[in-house]
C-alpha cells in the first residue's frame, strides 16, 4: 500500500516525521512510502534511505508554513510538499496522504487537488476523543467555523459512515453538541439542525449531548460546527494536560506522595495512554475524493507511526467508497417550497 507522506510539514519536521516513517515501515511489511519533501534534507536525516526498497523520494522545492495564508500559498507554491503529496493521491500513485503541516494548506490542497465528493458542500475534519467507552468521533473541529443546518446534516452522515466502516461501530449513535439535551436548547443553528436530523430516519440520531457528557462515551458521533468543535477539543486537551500537571506536582510534594505515586504508576500510565492523541496519530478530512489524514502540528515520531498504520486500516475499510456512493444532496426541501 502506497502512502504519500509530507515530510516537511509539522513543528518537528523533518526528523520526527522520518523517525515515524521508519517505525511504521518496521511495523508493517505492506506499507510503501513516497516521501514528499526536499531530497537533500531528507537524505541528511535518513542517510541510508536508498537501502529501503519500500521508500522513494519525490523531491519538492517548497513548503507552506504554518503562518502563511493557505489559499494564497497554495496558488504561489505549486511545488509545496503538501500540494505534491496530495497530487500523488489524485494521480493514483498513492492511496492516501498524511501530513502534520498546516491544516489550512492541507484543506486547500485537498479541495483543489482531490475535489469534493458529489453533493458535499464543505469537507469536515474529524477528531478522536478518548472516553470511558473507547474512542469517539467529533466533527467538525476547525475546518468550518460558519455552518448551516444542511452542512451539519452532511457532517452527521459523514461521521456515521466513517464510524461504521472505518471504526467498526455498527449503526453508531449520532448526537448534536449543545448546551442542553432538550430539543429547544442551543442557538438557532443547533435548534434548526436538531429538527433536520430528526427527519433522518436512516440515521441513528439520538438528540443533543452536553459537553460534560462527551467523555462518558454514549455519543459515538458528535456533530457541531468547526468553531465549537475546535474549542471543545482544545479545552479537553488543555484539561487533561493541566490535570496531569497538578497530579505530578502533588505526587512530588513529599516522600509519602512519591511512594504513593510509585505504587500508582501502572494505573496512571494506563490512564495517560487512554488520553494520548498519539494513539490514532491523525484524523481524516471527510468529504473530499481521496484519503487525506491530518496530524497534529506537534506530532512526533510515535504519532506519525500511528497515523500511517491507522491510515492503512482506513484505506482497507472502504469508507471512502461508501462516502462517495452516498447521496449528500439536500433531502429535505425548505418548508415554504411549493408555495406561491
Amino acid at each position: 500500500m502506497h502512502i504519500a507522506l509530507d515530510v516537511m510539514g509539522g513543528d518537528h519536521a523533518p526528523l520526527e516525521i522520518i523517525k515515524g516513517a521508519q517505525a511504521a515501515l518496521q511495523s508493517s511489511p505492506e506499507l510503501e512510502l513516497i516521501l514528499a519533501g526536499d531530497e537533500a534534507i531528507i537524505r541528511l536525516h535518513w542517510a541510508d534511505v536508498d537501502r529501503e526498497p519500500r521508500v522513494r523520494i519525490h523531491h519538492c522545492t517548497q513548503v507552506i508554513g504554518m503562518n502563511e495564508h493557505p489559499a494564497m500559498a497554495y496558488r504561489k507554491k505549486k511545488d509545496a510538499s503538501i500540494t505534491v503529496a496530495t497530487r500523488l493521491v489524485r494521480e493514483g500513485e498513492a492511496e492516501a496522504v498524511v501530513s502534520a503541516g498546516s491544516t489550512g494548506a492541507q484543506m486547500v490542497a485537498a479541495l483543489f487537488g482531490l475535489g469534493r465528493i458529489k453533493g458535499v458542500e464543505r469537507p469536515a475534519i474529524g477528531s478522536f476523543l478518548p472516553t470511558l467507552q473507547g474512542p469517539r468521533f467529533l466533527l467538525d473541529v476547525g475546518a468550518n467555523t460558519d455552518c448551516t443546518p444542511e452542512i451539519l446534516r452532511q457532517f452527521a452522515w459523514m461521521g456515521h459512515i466513517y464510524s461504521e466502516y472505518a471504526l467498526g461501530l455498527r449503526n453508531p449513535s449520532v448526537y448534536l453538541l449543545s448546551n442542553g439535551t432538550e430539543a429547544e436548547k442551543g442557538d438557532e443553528l443547533t435548534q434548526k439542525t436538531h429538527q433536520l436530523l430528526l427527519k433522518e430516519t436512516r440515521l441513528n440520531f439520538c438528540g443533543n449531548v452536553e459537553g460534560r457528557d462527551i467523555l462518558k462515551g454514549e455519543a459515538q458521533v458528535i456533530v457541531c460546527d468547526g468553531f465549537v468543535g475546535n474549542v471543545a477539543l482544545k479545552t479537553m486537551e488543555g484539561t487533561a494536560e493541566a490535570l496531569f500537571g497538578l497530579m505530578k506536582d502533588a505526587f512530588m510534594a513529599d516522600g509519602r506522595s512519591k511512594a504513593g505515586a510509585y505504587l500508582l504508576k501502572p494505573a496512571l500510565k494506563q490512564i495517560k495512554n487512554k488520553l494520548d492523541y498519539e494513539e490514532y496519530g491523525g484524523a481524516p478530512l471527510l468529504g473530499v475524493n481521496g484519503i487525506s489524514v491530518v496530524c497534529h502540528g506537534s506530532s512526533k515520531a510515535r504519532a506519525i507511526q500511528c497515523a500511517l498504520l491507522r491510515t492503512m486500516e482506513w484505506v482497507k475499510s472502504g469508507y471512502l467508497q461508501h462516502l462517495q456512493s452516498h447521496a449528500f444532496e439536500v433531502e429535505h426541501p425548505p418548508e415554504d417550497s411549493g408555495k406561491a
